[in-house]
């Protein structure tokens, strides 16, 4: 478990969850201990045992792979919040959603919100979540390049996503993925200006590295 606090907003961060080594997020406001839980990976007890004494007021869901759905009713079980996701990824919960996280939804805990950025590609309904300077982005976007895309459609949706959405914020924001090591868009910029300096097959779709595609 790793804990990143930049004085505005607490984060705990709960690695390597279940065999596909999924993260999940807390996100608290330190002065009113309100926080937001983000996605329920498997081994889902890794998550509930982080909890102390925040009051969750929404579970948050950045896409509806299985993975990322795995300990969703044991969460769901044992922590009493509204439950979000985007309306386009709605329909693989076991259950409807409280909230629809369409594109700008701005979601307020404590003194801080979070605001829904709608990043299709990996997913139809795929969405990242951005507090200030802290940017969830599920698995539309790792330290090495976008997240596994199912055709050459979806990659270029992807791209577009990323391009438009994502490498937008400012270089010093960081990164927190839905599996293993966090980045920057600084980073993530360079990377994908290296990848954009080549020629690519029309094809591509799949896992596509920034540096070495």
């Amino acid at each position: 478990m790793a804990l990143h606090y930049d004085g505005e907003v607490k984060i705990t961060k709960v690695a390597q969850m279940s065999p596909m080594m999924n993260n999940g997020y807390l996100i608290t406001c330190p002065e009113t201990n309100e926080c937001i839980l983000i996605d329920t990976p498997g081994e889902p007890e890794k998550l509930l045992n982080a909890i102390t004494d925040e009051n969750i007021k929404a579970i948050l869901i950045t896409h509806n792979h299985g993975d990322h759905l795995a300990g969703f009713g044991e969460i769901t079980g044992k922590v009493d919040a509204p439950v979000g996701i985007s309306p386009a990824d709605a329909h693989a919960l076991p259950r409807p959603p409280e909230i629809d996280l369409t594109d700008g939804t701005v979601i307020k805990f404590g003194n801080q919100e979070l605001t829904v950025l709608n990043t299709p590609g990996h997913t139809d309904g795929a969405s990242c979540f951005l507090v200030g300077k802290h940017l969830f982005s599920g698995d539309t976007l790792f330290p090495g390049g976008p997240g596994k895309s199912r055709s050459p459609e979806a990659f270029v949706q992807l791209l577009n996503s990323i391009t438009s959405k994502l490498l937008t914020l400012s270089d010093d924001t960081a990164v927190y993925p839905g599996h293993g090591d966090d980045t920057t868009i600084g980073e993530a910029r360079r990377r994908h200006a290296d990848f954009s300096s080549r020629s690519h097959p029309a094809d591509m779709s799949g896992d596509v590295d920034w540096l070495n595609s």
